[in-house]
Parts: C-alpha cells; sequence; structure tokens
C-alpha cells in the first residue's frame, strides 16, 4: 500500500486525515511532532508527507526543508489557514508539492494526496530509470539493433569500424564492445588521431626509445603497448596522415611494431576498434585514406544514428543529463516539463548526444525554476524547434517527419522544425466547421471559442511553408483570424453598446472587469479539462504560481464547474 505521514500537532486533524485515509486504502502514520517524523524518517520513508506549518518546536517549514535535503522527490503537502499564506508561499518556494487550507474539504483532501502520491510514483519510477541505466540508454528501434550487434560481438575479437556523426557516442559504442568482450577486464585505450600533432602521433601510438628525437629525454611507451591485452581504439581515424596509414597497416597485417627510433619488434596483442564521422569510402576514391586499410578495418561495421534518428529516446537521455548534471555540481535535480521535453524532442539535435547533454548541463545551472518550461530552454533551441504538432493519437510529429535523417526531410522544413499544413497529393480539403457564436459576455453559460479561437500563430512562417500553396500549386484559404482579432471585434461591439445607450462615456463601466474574467475563466477551465482537473499541473503548464491558480479559482467561483 501506499504510505502517507500525517505531522500535526492537533490531534483530531490526526484522527480525522489517518480514518479518511485509510479507509481508502492508504497506510498511514501520524505524528504528533516535526522531530518524531523526522526520526522515523531515518528508516523508512513516505509517498507523501502531509504537515501542519505551524507546531511547538520545528515548524512545517522547518520539517519541509530537512525532507527536501534527504529525499528530493518526495512530495510534502503544508496545512495552513487562509491567515498563513504568506507562509504558504515560502513553502513552495521551499519546494512544497502543495497546501491545503484549513478548514478543508475532506474529499478534495483525499484527492490533493492522491494527485501526490501519482506523482512521487511517476518521479520514482523515472529516478529508478535512470539510476538502473546501463552504459548506454537508448530505446529507438536504431539503437536496439547496435545493442544486438554489441551482443553478437560480445565473445569475438574481430575489428570494428563504428560510423556515426560526432557527438553520437562512438566512444560509449568501443567501450561497451570492449567491456562485454573476452578483453573486458585489460585495458581500454582510446586515442583521437585528430587531435594529435602528426609530428606527435607517431610517437603516441607506438612509444619511442631515448633519443630518437630532440626532447626525448626517456624511453616512452606509446598507446600500443598500453592497451597490450585489450582494446585499442581510434577515434576519427580517417584524420589519420597517409605515413601513419602505412605504419597500423603493417601492425595489423603481422602484428608487430617498432618503437621510434628503436630497433626491436615489439609484438602487439591488442584489438583494433576505429571509429569515423566520415565517409571512408569517399576518402578512398579521392586518394586520402589506403584501400587495403580500409579493408583490413573495415571487418565489422557498426553504423551509430544520429539523434535525430531516435527522438524517443531524447526525454530519457536529458532526464538522465539533468541527474548526472545535478551530481556533479551538488545541487538538486531539476525536472523538465512536458512541453520542454517535446520542444527538445523537435530539435535537430546537429551536435547530437553530446550537444544535449551540454543544454542539460545549461539548464541545471541557468534555468530560474526547479520546474523547466519551454521557455526557459536555451535560445538556440528555442529559434531551431517549435511547439509539437498532434496528430489524432495525441503523439507528438517527430522532427523531420519520418525521423530518417535530413535526406528524407521535407525540402521547406527549416532544421528541427516540423512543418504542419502539407497534405498529400489528390487529398480533398477538410471542410471547415461551423463557428458557433460566443455567449455573451457576463451570462452565465460557458464561454465557447469558436473555431480558430486561440491557435497560435506559427514560428517562422512555418504554415506559410508548404500551406500557401498546396501540391497542384493552387493558393490555399488565407489563414483564420487569430484570437486577438476576435477580442477586438468583441470589444468593440461592447463599446458600441454603451455609446448607443448615450453619447457621453459612463460614469463606471464594468466592461474590462467583465473581458478579464471571461479570459481568466477561459484559460483556467481549458487547462484544468487538459490536466484532468491537477491544479497544479495546470498552473505549471500556465506559467503561474500555484496559490495564484487556487486563488483565481475561488475568485472566479470555477470549483463548482
Amino acid at each position: 500500500m501506499d504510505a502517507v505521514w500525517i505531522v500535526d500537532d492537533d490531534q483530531s486533524i490526526r484522527w480525522v486525515l489517518e480514518r479518511a485515509l485509510s479507509r481508502e486504502g492508504f497506510d498511514v502514520r501520524a505524528f504528533g511532532t516535526a522531530r518524531d517524523c523526522l526520526s522515523a524518517l531515518d528508516g523508512a520513508a513516505p509517498r507523501v508527507l502531509v504537515s501542519d506549518i505551524r507546531m511547538p518546536g520545528e515548524s512545517g517549514i522547518e520539517l519541509l526543508q530537512q525532507v527536501k535535503q534527504r529525499r528530493p522527490g518526495m512530495p510534502v503537502i503544508i496545512m495552513t489557514a487562509f491567515s498563513d499564506l504568506d507562509s504558504a508561499v515560502s513553502a513552495f518556494q521551499g519546494g512544497a508539492f502543495e497546501y491545503l487550507p484549513k478548514p478543508f474539504d475532506l474529499p478534495k483532501a483525499i484527492e490533493l494526496i492522491r494527485r501526490a502520491v501519482a506523482e512521487s510514483e511517476r518521479e520514482a519510477a523515472a529516478e529508478e530509470a535512470i539510476l538502473e541505466a546501463p552504459e548506454m540508454l537508448g530505446q529507438a528501434p536504431a539503437m536496439q539493433e547496435v545493442f544486438r550487434a554489441i551482443g553478437r560481438l560480445s565473445q569475438s575479437n574481430v575489428t570494428v569500424m563504428i560510423t556515426g556523426e560526432s557527438g553520437s557516442g562512438k566512444e560509449l559504442i568501443a567501450r561497451a564492445l570492449h567491456k562485454h568482450s573476452p578483453r573486458g577486464a585489460q585495458p581500454f585505450v582510446a586515442l583521437n588521431t585528430a587531435a594529435i600533432p602528426r609530428d606527435l602521433l607517431e610517437s603516441e601510438l607506438f612509444g619511442h626509445e631515448r633519443g630518437a628525437f630532440t626532447g626525448a629525454q626517456q624511453m616512452r611507451r606509446g598507446r600500443f603497448e598500453q592497451a597490450e591485452g585489450g582494446t585499442l581504439f581510434l577515434d576519427e581515424i580517417g584524420d589519420m596522415p597517409a605515413e601513419l596509414q602505412t605504419r597500423l597497416l603493417r601492425v595489423l597485417s603481422d602484428g608487430h611494431f617498432y618503437r621510434v627510433g628503436g630497433h626491436q619488434p615489439l609484438k602487439a596483442n591488442v584489438r583494433v576498434i576505429a571509429a569515423t564521422h566520415q565517409n571512408l569510402e569517399e576518402r578512398v576514391r579521392q586518394g586520402l585514406f589506403r584501400e587495403d586499410l580500409f579493408h583490413r578495418l573495415n571487418v565489422i561495421r557498426l553504423r551509430l544514428p544520429p539523434l535525430r534518428e531516435r527522438v524517443q529516446d531524447v526525454p530519457l537521455l536529458a532526464r538522465h543529463f539533468m541527474q548526472r548534471s545535478a551530481r556533479e555540481l551538488g545541487v538538486e535535480a531539476k525536472r523538465l516539463s512536458d512541453d520542454a521535453l517535446a520542444r527538445l524532442s523537435t530539435f535537430s539535435w546537429p551536435g547530437n548526444v553530446r550537444q544535449l547533454e551540454n543544454v542539460c548541463h545549461w539548464l541545471t545551472v541557468m534555468a530560474p525554476a526547479q520546474t523547466i518550461e519551454a521557455k526557459d530552454l536555451p535560445p538556440d533551441v528555442l529559434a531551431a524547434s517549435r511547439a509539437p504538432e498532434t496528430g489524432a493519437s495525441g503523439v507528438p510529429a517527430p522532427a523531420g517527419g519520418t525521423g530518417a535523417g535530413p535526406e528524407s526531410a521535407a525540402p521547406a522544413a527549416l532544421p528541427g522544425a516540423y512543418v504542419p499544413g502539407s497534405t498529400s497529393a489528390g487529398a480533398e480539403p477538410m471542410p471547415e466547421p461551423p463557428r458557433p457564436a460566443p455567449a455573451p459576455f457576463g451570462s452565465s453559460a460557458p464561454f465557447v471559442p469558436p473555431a480558430g479561437f486561440g491557435a497560435p500563430e506559427p514560428l517562422y512562417g512555418a504554415a506559410r511553408v508548404g500551406a500557401t500553396t498546396g501540391p497542384t500549386g493552387v493558393a490555399a484559404p488565407p489563414p483564420r483570424p487569430g484570437w486577438a482579432s476576435l477580442l477586438e471585434a468583441e470589444v468593440a461591439q461592447m463599446l458600441a453598446a454603451q455609446s448607443a445607450r448615450g453619447g457621453e462615456p459612463p460614469a463606471s463601466s464594468d466592461v474590462m472587469d467583465l473581458l478579464t474574467r471571461t479570459f481568466e475563466s477561459t484559460i483556467i477551465r481549458t487547462a484544468l479539462r487538459h490536466t484532468r482537473g491537477r491544479r497544479i499541473d495546470a498552473a505549471l503548464r500556465l506559467g503561474i504560481g500555484r496559490n495564484t491558480i487556487t486563488r483565481k479559482i475561488q475568485d472566479l467561483r470555477l470549483e463548482d464547474d
């Protein structure tokens, strides 16, 4: 059963909540002081903690601070009277899940605790997935193929060539191949051949004898000797100078090499794994890479897909990097909202997984709140991505359409942007639904927005790309007026009605109040329907405070809707 702990010095409050929650199937423990709760927290932990804010000894705010230090992901609900609103604000700033005003309605309190338990389960599942994650993360079919190939090669010492774009994680694949091979207990040595000056690269690979060249004051073992019995990973092999390609070919052919300035052959018992982001076949045709070396290295080839071909993995990778960045910086891990994750999934990620990791590190340092919204993302990500369109299934469309890389993306699409509005050739356009007239302002009938009301303006004119002209070249119908135009017309109508009643402006008018209340009511009702009544979720999606949405619901009398 889900455990809920109650902390309150009022015995009657503890008794009522304990009985009600027990009837709902929760495992409940009650404490009269914060100190008793903290002592129990040393040996166990609940799903949700519900605490009064004012108690003898340590207050609920102090309890909240200590709980967040020990269990950052645990939802804490603070109970408070209306007069303690300032304290409730302080509680939210300290990480409280929600506040429960006294006296409270028992069914609503139970529902709030249920939402907190559900949130705790989601956070625990995400944290468990991250903590139990293997050395590589990936649920996309393309990554599963890579994992299967690693499994097939687990008992082999064959030479492997890994191809993939920069930042896609080629070294991680090489380390996995080494770890799951018979050489896994021996050294894994990596060398980026593009990062070493060409006049030093030979010494780095094969070592040198004392006095072999100016500055060689002592003998030095090269990477082949350092990797003896294990694996040598040669990254960016396509940039290796031609003279070193010849020496590497000889080592792969007969298994022997010489140190620079040396005369004694050394045997190399090393498995070589190479990687490149370049097209080696093309470099062979251009005479920049030896064909015989290419065939020596290209025994087994693994292609690592770019991140844009595995957008399903972006949320999993992002959460993993957010947790890791928080651990490295010694801070509490921040949470990415669903909208932020959806926006990240529409970005093209030219820098691949390395770029995503850098973005998550930037967010850990720069994001202003613990919950990261889409507006908090780095400017370059926002500038090259857009809010995802959803189809009939409600699943965001992946960047680039099919997710097969830039070759399959629509020609007119911006990098990383999903371009809506295009239709298949010969398809009949959908008929425009009738627009119901909105209810008069101030009436008791709910406001029903007309079709197109509230539709966001597309970024970068994306709706015009592929939508202004159809596949036959015929101009599409002009876009519907935005909600601001409809609002402007409504205001003009209300002011005209005032003028019709008298030429002079009225001494007092409620136009602004009516418009504001209807505007706020419509936004909050829509958000609550979208989140199925979860106020905190609705507040986060609207970008307002949790106490703000509660106050608005009360002021606008939306609780009875």
